[in-house]
């Protein structure tokens, strides 16, 4: 979990320093608050929504570790490749927002592979703990990216230093990638804690239903409609720093930093609900919606604390949502199609955060208050969903 923790370390400093500032360098080569929202969602939506082709492949294909580390070497070499759109005059925003939907695409490569392997390795210690560190190493890297962007934006007062620097924590990921997989070539010697029972009952699904999860159990589906439904009515960090840079509330040097600190959020809410899980269950993952429905009031305000205090809670939010419910997803379905179950959960993710993206986009120049209520009912209906995955038995406690 460790060698796995140290690798994602990396690679998020490479990531999400770079979606720190996506919002101001988009919003320099020209792009509206519309054109944001939309590739902010476009990308999560791409991200998400590929892993249902590349979940199935890895289960049928057993390469999970080739596709991870195709996965981390595309956001190697997307993101530093940023630095470039300011010098292409009108092409930049092009290219930039290629570039972005790239390394989402990337993304979705490794992810449900990467996951399946995990799964595999926190076996031994508890899947919401052993998600938990690998998520709280995560989150370092997450912290220190954004710590890294703020630093060079600040010295050289451009954006495109800091996009060529993360080439170096780049390449220190798939080479610790490479190493690991020398290291640990069958993490599934770790899986000694097997999940619920395999399939429903019935009939094996078609090569199409194999691939969209056919078989997989409805509580599984109930689950990512929820998950789905927190996501839609999650503002993106894309539209909270395009916000807090266009008010002039938050300088732009200062938006690295305020990303840095709801990773550190989400780092902590990512610990803790973990080790509940482990004690209490899917019941922790009660506390989605609440911290998502506070998010738009607080970041989209025109106060400094504010916009700091709802960052902050959208960290935390993020934070859960990325590890606890991964766990989750593992003790709901067999072993042989965990990587299946991550891409189809991701899709229905995916979905959810395309038409959220341009719902926020959209109201965002509109309405502040239709926006703030339309995310609070998505919420409302995320948590009555996620009750309803919980009264059915086995879910509240996963290795009950």
């Amino acid at each position: 979990m460790v060698s796995f923790g140290v690798v994602s370390l990396a690679a998020d400093m490479v990531y999400e320093g770079a979606r720190s500032i996506t919002g101001p360098l988009l919003g320099a080569l020209g792009a509206s608050a519309m054109v944001v929202g939309l590739v902010a969602g476009a990308g999560e939506a791409m991200s998400l929504l590929l892993r249902l082709a590349f979940g199935p492949l890895a289960d049928r294909t057993g390469r999970y570790w080739s596709l991870t580390l195709a996965g981390y070497t595309l956001t190697a070499i997307c993101v530093p490749l940023l630095a470039v759109a300011p010098f292409l005059g009108g092409a930049g925003l092009a290219l930039a927002c290629g570039l972005i939907l790239t390394e989402r695409a990337g993304k979705a490569v490794r992810s449900p592979a990467k996951t399946a392997l995990l799964a595999q390795a926190a076996g031994a210690v508890g899947r919401g703990r052993g998600f938990a560190v690998h998520k709280a190493l995560d989150q370092v890297g997450a912290f220190a990216g954004p710590l890294l962007v703020a630093g060079l934006v600040a010295a050289t007062g451009l954006i495109w230093p800091a996009m060529a620097a993360l080439a170096v924590p780049g390449a220190m990921a798939v080479g610790l990638l490479l190493w690991t997989r020398l290291r640990v070539p069958d993490p599934a010697g770790y899986d000694t804690d097997p999940p619920a029972p395999a399939t429903v009952a019935g009939p094996r699904p078609g090569p199409v239903g194999s691939w969209l999860g056919t078989d997989l159990p409805r509580r599984f589906f109930l689950f990512a409609a929820a998950a789905g439904a927190a996501t839609a009515g999650l503002v993106t960090f894309g539209i909270i720093s395009f916000h807090a840079n266009r008010t002039g509330l938050i300088p732009l040097a200062s938006i690295p930093l305020l990303y840095a600190a709801a990773m550190a959020a989400a780092a902590v809410a990512a610990l803790a609900s973990g080790y509940l899980y482990d004690r209490w269950g899917g019941r922790v993952l009660l506390a989605v919606p609440l911290l998502s429905a506070a998010v738009p009031a607080l970041a989209l305000s025109g106060t400094v604390g504010a916009v700091v205090a709802g960052t902050l809670l959208w960290g935390a939010a993020v934070g859960v949502q990325d590890s606890t419910v991964k766990a989750l997803v593992a003790d709901l379905v067999p072993a042989a199609r965990r990587a299946t179950a991550y891409g189809v959960f991701a899709a229905v993710q995916g979905v959810a955060a395309l038409a959220g993206g341009g719902l926020v986009g959209a109201l965002y120049t509109r309405s502040l208050p239709t926006l703030i209520a339309v995310l609070g009912a998505t919420q409302l209906l995320a948590m009555s969903m996620f009750a309803a995955t919980l009264t059915n038995r086995r879910t509240s406690s996963p290795h009950s």
